[in-house]
């Protein structure tokens, strides 16, 4: 599994996707400048904007290379030949799986160091009214790179069930959208305007709520950027949400790469 985690990050650096993750985050440079049009909330926007931008960076490579991992080695020809040796399938995906994900975290830790750069900068000339949560800000991205992991394993077990990077790419996007809008949801069902709703309706939507992945519970952004105090509980159970989810979709991805036919 080793080699398949060697060869597969180096097979991302190849594809030259970190250099351009380099030349999107000269976005970041330019975050005190924008946010200095705000006037009094300028560290609030510079927060909000590098956040913003992060989180949008880590979307795309999340679905791409989530997506489009497994069916380039299969477009290539090259996951026949390694599964023609003594490795298991299920070795195979996880170890390129650990590749994407630690070529994520590469990535936060870098667009982050900037980020936090760049605020410290935004801060120094225009001194905001409450002091900067940096461990708020710090905590903010490391559960973003969480819930774009989580993302990462859902792509990955879209791609072992098609034959094309249509539906992973796609159904990533589909699910992430729908993921980060489900607490809302399920929160306006069992509010005093869901009331009407039909039965129906309602168990449908709670059902949704509790098999969808809910991306909302990683979003940390208001507590980083109005310095909301984090609840410690609300972090170890997002936290192991993240590790259950995850597993149980890396396990069902392995079970299904097992049983399918490659040709």
């Amino acid at each position: 599994m080793f080699q398949i985690f060697s060869v597969s990050i180096r097979g991302v650096f190849r594809d030259r996707v970190f250099y351009g993750i380099l030349s999107v985050a000269v976005l970041l440079f330019i975050v005190p400048l924008v946010s200095s049009l705000s006037m009094r909330i300028v560290t609030e926007l510079s927060i909000t904007l590098s956040l913003s931008l992060i989180s949008f960076i880590l979307l795309l490579l999340s679905v791409f290379l989530g997506g489009t991992s497994l069916w380039k080695d299969m477009e290539k020809r090259y996951s026949f030949s390694v599964l023609g040796m003594p490795l298991s399938r299920g070795k195979y995906l996880l170890g390129k799986f650990l590749a994407t994900a630690l070529f994520l975290l590469i990535t936060t830790c870098f667009l982050g160091i900037v980020a936090l750069g760049v605020i410290y900068f935004a801060s120094g000339i225009y001194p905001p009214m409450r002091p900067v949560q940096w461990n708020s800000i710090v905590i903010a991205l490391l559960f973003d790179y969480l819930k774009y992991l989580l993302l990462v394993a859902i792509a990955y077990l879209l791609s072992t069930v098609s034959t094309s990077f249509f539906l992973p790419l796609f159904g990533a996007i589909v699910l992430f959208f729908v993921g980060s809008a489900s607490q809302e949801a399920y929160d306006f069902v069992r509010s005093e305007q869901g009331a009407d709703l039909a039965p129906l309706v309602k168990k449908a939507a709670t059902g949704l709520y509790y098999v969808l992945p809910n991306f909302s519970a990683f979003d940390l952004k208001v507590n980083a950027i109005y310095g909301v105090p984090l609840s410690s509980s609300g972090l170890l159970y997002t936290g192991a949400y993240f590790l259950v989810y995850t597993a149980l979709v890396l396990t069902v991805s392995v079970m299904v790469f097992d049983r399918r036919e490659l040709k």
